[in-house]
């Protein structure tokens, strides 16, 4: 079946896909005459381990997961089964279409991409480009394309983004025929800093901010400077590796340093790729990849912990300060995991850009954010009033960026035969 059918609809529904290593989240918007608006979100947890846990729910907090009663997650197929089985729960509606995110497009593909036979088997030449990201989102759209043949399936990419950086911020000074191979910077993060962007456009009681920086802080993290809305630098490049400290990943290191490690008794480039994509990080250096847990440990005079955390601060200050020198900044937005919950990296973090015009309002960086959801969080200030640079810290709403992709690609592609 083509798009037709679902570009005649008065009501689309969009059901998105957010895949991780061990994890699916999924969420369904309706597209009417009202505009995009949530109707449900849930994520499937634990996937192969004995722990695996569903959390389901729709906009007004209603707990959904009882009604769609036992988990089955020993496998990603198992889950992917769960998930389906789902989304069909009496009085629920069926997608009329579904979008992934997918952190890497690979060299050959640029824009969202409606998937077709052909860019699915491009995306599969992808691996070694993400390979913690690229894998098990591959396997969630193959499994979700072959349960669900009769609606049209979209790939929204994590570069998208990132594609307005001019050479500068984008070409690696390595040989001609490197650079042919693809080997550019990409930057990842692109839905999250899309969603800001569109947040800081519509809040109310802002001006918007020509220039600024926006840290995506979770397990994965990232800075991006932002000009008139667009991505005009970022601290990830190839890969999803590189840039400040992460959870399990260590951000930018010397060069030499991988060639060091791929020389030691027993070193392979699976080995190597292992330790820095799984085994580095906070994670190695703290014990763990929860600042939560973290700052609990700092706060029992754990140094190690400590030291975590001043290592994690400080790779993000000085992204940030890159960008403020370069780039000139009338905002900092703080989002994601860390960004969003943790006020005490947010203080530290401004505090190291106090000398280029960073100025907290204490009380109002402690108030925890205590709304969720796609319709209820917001964009709130967290700067004083006199500081020369703003400061706010906002939720990443990947998925509705996702829903909205898929609605405008639903418009304007060409029949396309399922």
């Amino acid at each position: 079946m083509g798009l037709e059918r679902h570009l005649t609809e008065v009501r689309m529904h969009i059901l998105v896909i957010n895949p991780g290593s061990s994890s699916i989240k999924f969420s369904m918007f309706v597209e009417d005459a009202g505009g995009l608006r949530p109707l449900y979100e849930g994520e499937f947890s634990g996937i192969g381990e004995i722990s695996a846990a569903l959390e389901f729910h729709d906009t007004a907090g209603k707990d959904l997961s009882k009604e769609a009663g036992g988990v089955k997650g020993s496998s990603m197929e198992e889950a992917i089964g769960t998930v389906e089985r789902d989304v069909g729960l009496k009085g629920l509606p069926p997608p009329d279409a579904v979008g992934y995110r997918v952190v890497h497009p690979g060299p050959n593909l640029r824009g969202h991409q409606l998937l077709t036979p052909a860019v699915v088997a491009e995306l599969h030449k992808t691996v070694a480009y993400a390979p913690l990201h690229n894998p098990e989102a591959l396997e969630v759209i193959d499994e979700m394309m072959r349960r669900f043949t009769e609606v049209p399936h979209f790939a929204c990419f994590d570069t998208v983004f990132h594609e307005t950086m001019p050479e500068e911020a984008t070409v690696y000074p390595l040989p001609a025929e490197v650079r042919a191979q693809g080997v550019r910077r990409y930057g990842f993060h692109g839905l999250s800093c899309e969603s800001i962007v569109a947040q800081l456009r519509a809040a109310a009681g802002f001006a918007f901010p020509r220039r600024m920086a926006i840290a995506h802080l979770g397990s994965g993290c990232s800075v991006t400077a932002c000009v008139d809305g667009k991505s005009v630098d970022t601290t990830m490049g190839l890969t999803p590796m590189g840039g400040v400290v992460m959870g399990t990943r260590p951000g930018d290191i010397d060069p030499g340093l991988v060639i060091f490690l791929m020389r030691q008794a027993g070193a392979t480039v699976d080995s190597v790729e292992e330790m820095l994509n799984r085994h580095s990080g906070i994670k190695v250096l703290g014990g763990v990849n929860d600042m939560r847990e973290l700052r609990r440990r700092e706060a029992a005079g754990d140094a190690q912990a400590r030291l975590a955390i001043r290592i994690f601060s400080n790779s993000v200050v000085k992204a940030m300060a890159g960008f403020v020198a370069l780039h000139g900044a009338d905002a900092l937005v703080f989002t994601g995991g860390i960004g969003e919950h943790d006020a005490a990296s947010r203080a530290e973090i401004a505090g190291g850009l106090v000398g280029l015009g960073v100025e907290l309002d204490p009380a109002a960086n402690e108030i925890e954010q205590v709304e969720s959801g796609q319709s209820g969080e917001r964009v709130r200030k967290i700067s004083d009033e006199d500081s020369p640079v703003a400061v706010y810290v906002a939720p990443a709403q990947e998925d509705l960026m996702i829903a909205r992709h898929v609605a405008e690609m639903c418009r304007v592609s060409p029949a396309a035969e399922g």
